[in-house]
């Protein structure tokens, strides 16, 4: 049971991970986010993102966990075969050693021997077809990485590999924005494609993963790759990319979920004509997702045919109401909106937070309804 938490525990946090890297966070923000998550993840003592400096051969470790303070940003590893991380980048493969003393493949880097390192594992940061670098763990510990570590270290390197490519293009793109404007169009349409294979991907491992609780993680974590993928479609329709009809954004996330959800029926009831800045437009989205799917999981656990009803209306010239009503069986004596248990309305609380807005649930006959009140404009 223990070794099956933990695999919850590292699901929630890749579905955390790619939430934050498809939420705009800045790149440093996303590298050092990846660092401390895959250190929480493996319980490991030590993490890094090693960026591969090829004038050098040698790696620089731009963000880390645990280590001394003269190491991130200055520190560099060699990055010929003879060191764990030079090891992978030179062979293609991930590298887990769980007895550093005695590898014969490569030898102990300086910084891991003064740091007390005794296992370390190692996968490429790919990113845009050449490497960017090495993702690693390290641990004083004499227990050992397994299968299972290396599957989520890959999976958060994968979700950085992707951001690091993002970053890459989004550099090009800007570049040339003023000459060539369809390119911002066709770099939605491809972000667009890309989330879709990232939510078909989850999608295939839900149905494979012969876990009923992961499955339930990677499904929740499929429809919200798929709910951002939606802004990159409207955003590559329409001429406007800084601005964005929330109700028209929100009736695509609700057409997506009623596909995936089939124990309910959700319709939505939306007032044309309400814009706001792309960026909170993604955030709105998400917090209508994660409505939809806990009303869809817990209001009406064992029976078929419920509804579950959205709607967005002006409150003002200054901010929009959003709806979220089912016809179940109401909320759980011990439910805190204070204090959300569930990665789902965690996640709705963080980001009504972000949003300056606010959140409240109201007792119905039949069902319950969530009512989030959202300016128009970002706080100042």
């Amino acid at each position: 049971m223990p070794a099956l938490r933990q695999r919850i525990v590292q699901q929630e946090l890749l579905a955390s991970l790619g939430v934050t890297a498809l939420h705009g966070a800045s790149f440093d923000e996303l590298l050092h986010s990846t660092a401390r998550m895959v250190a929480q993840g493996l319980r490991a003592d030590f993490s890094k993102v090693l960026e591969y400096i090829p004038s050098e051969n040698r790696f620089l470790v731009r963000a880390g966990v645990g280590w001394q303070p003269d190491v991130v940003g200055v520190a560099t590893v060699g990055a010929d075969l003879a060191s764990p991380a030079g090891y992978a980048l030179r062979t293609g493969k991930p590298v887990i050693s769980n007895h550093l003393e005695n590898e014969e493949r490569f030898r102990t880097p300086e910084i891991l021997r003064q740091h007390g390192v005794h296992r370390a594992m190692n996968v490429i940061l790919q990113g845009d077809g050449r490497p960017f670098g090495v993702l690693e763990v390290d641990s004083r510990s004499d227990d050992e990485f397994v299968e299972h570590d290396l599957a989520f270290l890959q999976g958060a390197a994968n979700l950085l590999g992707m951001a690091i490519e993002r970053e890459r293009h989004e550099r090009s793109l800007r570049a040339a924005l003023d000459r060539h404007q369809v390119l911002l169009d066709e770099m939605n349409h491809r972000v667009k494609n890309s989330l879709m294979i990232v939510s078909s991907m989850l999608q295939l491992q839900a149905s494979d993963v012969g876990e009923a609780v992961l499955t339930q993680h990677l499904t929740e974590a499929a429809q919200r790759v798929t709910a951002i993928g939606q802004v990159h479609d409207q955003l590559s329709r329409g001429a406007d990319v800084e601005r964005m009809d929330i109700g028209r954004y929100v009736e695509a996330v609700c057409r997506d979920l009623d596909a995936s959800v089939p124990q309910c029926a959700i319709r939505s009831e939306v007032q044309p004509g309400i814009e706001i800045a792309s960026d909170r437009a993604i955030s709105t989205a998400l917090v209508v997702n994660e409505l939809i799917a806990n009303a869809a999981k817990y209001a009406s656990p064992g029976r078929s045919g419920g509804e579950i009803r959205v709607r967005i209306s002006a409150e003002d010239n200054a901010a929009f109401v959003i709806s979220v009503r089912d016809d179940g069986e109401g909320l759980p004596p011990d439910f805190d909106l204070a204090r959300p248990k569930g990665l789902g309305m965690r996640l709705v609380t963080t980001f009504v937070g972000q949003l300056g807005g606010t959140l409240a649930v109201h007792a119905r006959e039949p069902g319950t309804e969530f009512v989030v009140t959202i300016p128009r404009q970002a706080p100042r």
